[in-house]
């Protein structure tokens, strides 16, 4: 059985807090707001506490503030 399968395998929902995110609904994963990317919990480093967002990485993080700079522009 890999870690996306099982009990409690799906997707999670999380509260994004700074610098640490609370676990609303268990889950082994979460979506890349930018990207539609699976991150396992295990692995989720990017986020927005603002926007309630995950992201995969760093560039799918920059990605994103600077779409949300053009629309405030």
């Amino acid at each position: 059985m890999n870690r996306f399968e099982g009990p409690g395998a799906g997707e999670a929902r999380i509260r994004y807090l700074d610098a640490d995110f609370q676990i609303l609904s268990p889950g082994t994963f979460v979506r890349c707001a930018v990207t539609g990317k699976a991150i396992p919990l295990d692995e989720l480093k990017y986020w927005s506490v603002e926007r309630q967002e995950a992201y995969a990485d760093v560039a799918a993080s920059l990605k994103r503030e600077l779409e949300q700079a053009r629309r405030k522009a």
